[in-house]
């Protein structure tokens, strides 16, 4: 009875562990999210982004296919700056632009932060040459800004995160241009997380 007792007491709790981790191996094959099938073409399998937006590589044949590659991260400038010249008295982008290709920089840039996990703000300040009065180019680089805050909420990024438009008119001229250059005429578009 004793020998029966020794071994019933060696054996009980390795019995037990047995039972209380087979249902964690069996979430272990339920929970596979964070694998996903290789690609064919890659010799050490994918790349996948789980849940948690971790980058795995996984070589397994049998995995989920329904998660997204993981790419490069993407690394979006704290500050861009256009310079969007507008046809006389008009203010809508894309419409009365005259140098379409500004537009693009806007578009990478929205789009690039949209690629993002993070919420961003997005400020929106206009500036102009120093022709004309203060109070003129105050006015002017508000309607710049509205024009591409406009744009941007078109192009469908959140309102709530676009910050209002703000001028810095003649304010805040760049030193390395003279004050009168086509140069100083610019829209600034910078980022804050706000997760």
């Amino acid at each position: 009875m004793y020998k029966s007792t020794k071994i019933l007491g060696r054996v009980a709790p390795i019995a037990l562990a047995v039972t209380l981790m087979a249902p964690a191996a069996q979430a272990i094959d339920q929970e596979s999210y964070w694998y996903a099938s290789g690609d064919q073409s890659l010799p050490e399998g994918q790349l996948w982004v789980n849940s948690a937006g971790e980058c795995w590589q996984s070589a397994y044949p049998d995995g989920p296919n329904n998660l997204p590659p993981c790419g490069a991260k993407i690394v979006v400038a704290e500050e861009v700056t256009v310079r969007l010249n507008f046809e006389f008295d008009k203010y809508e982008v894309p419409r009365y632009v005259v140098n379409k290709e500004e537009i693009a920089l806007i578009d990478k840039y929205i789009a690039d932060i949209q690629a993002t996990p993070e919420t961003e703000l997005v400020t929106v300040v206009g500036h102009t040459d120093a022709v004309g009065t203060d109070e003129y180019n105050m006015a002017l680089g508000y309607r710049r800004a509205d024009a591409v805050r406009n744009y941007i909420i078109a192009q469908g990024y959140p309102a709530q995160n676009v910050a209002p438009s703000k001028s810095m008119g003649e304010r805040d001229l760049l030193p390395s241009y003279p004050p009168d250059s086509v140069q100083q005429r610019r829209v600034v578009l910078t980022k804050t997380d706000i997760n």
